[in-house]
């Protein structure tokens, strides 16, 4: 396995962790290629009940490697169809996965969050989708969030942009479990990761692939064609001239 990447086991239960803390774990393309590699893993591994998915260093993920690939449209549609991938490969797992959302998780790292089983963050957490304020069209991570906040909601997140506090996130639905400081988190995420965990191993993935049906979770189609339009929108005029303003390039 990759070291952009690292995923230990305790009994039934396994941390899946993005390591590139000195990028706040930015989705590049060679982190995205690891994630997808660790999920075809792990989706073989039956003796797994819980995942928990989160991020070394200060922050869960700080979204998409957005400077690492301005230059290069290809290299962006490659990093978005990516995403689309690792989205549905969570969303398929055969464990239950738990997103520990510590520091920030933004637009593609909230859309990360949002895509596994349930999510649990402190409250003053910086979370969200900005993609808009940046010229971006969020639109591989637009079905995850209308699946987990509903249609109307996700409307007014992802048109509105910004940032919210966990706090928020968890009024809003978005994540499903908040603790009031950082310090308390890790205990937390372990207490439920182990609650998780004591469910019947058949039951948990019969109900979530039944869950994924009822959901439509498993539409690769939607969310690759998302991935297109995104990638479209990033090669316009427009969009290059907003991001190259905001990110210095």
């Amino acid at each position: 396995m990759s070291d952009l990447v690292l995923l230990t086991t305790a009994g039934n239960t396994a941390i899946l962790t993005l390591h590139r803390p000195e990028a706040r774990n930015a989705m590049s393309v060679d982190l995205l290629a690891a994630l997808n590699a660790a999920l075809d893993g792990l989706a073989q591994r039956a003796d797994i009940s819980v995942l928990t998915i989160t991020g070394a260093g200060k922050s869960f993920c700080a979204g998409m490697d957005l400077k690492a690939v301005l230059d290069s449209p290809n290299a962006m549609g490659t990093l978005l169809h990516a995403l689309a991938d690792v989205c549905l490969k969570i969303r398929a797992l055969p464990m239950v996965t738990l997103a520990k959302v510590h520091g920030a998780a933004i637009g593609g790292g909230c859309g990360l969050a949002c895509v596994c089983d349930l999510a649990i963050t402190h409250a003053d957490a910086k979370v969200g989708y900005p993609e808009v304020d940046l010229g971006v069209c969020p639109a591989v991570v637009a079905p995850v969030l209308v699946r987990k906040i509903g249609a109307g909601r996700a409307r007014r997140v992802l048109l509105t942009g910004g940032l919210m506090s966990g706090q928020q996130a968890f009024d809003l639905g978005l994540v499903d479990h908040v603790v009031p400081t950082l310090a308390e988190l890790d205990s937390a995420a372990a207490d439920l990761a182990a609650r998780l965990a004591k469910g019947g191993p058949n039951a948990l993935r019969a109900t979530k692939d039944l869950l994924n049906t009822l959901d439509g979770s498993l539409d690769a189609a939607i969310a690759h064609r998302g991935a297109d339009l995104s990638a479209a929108i990033v090669a316009s005029p427009e969009t290059q001239t907003i991001l190259r303003a905001k990110l210095g390039k």
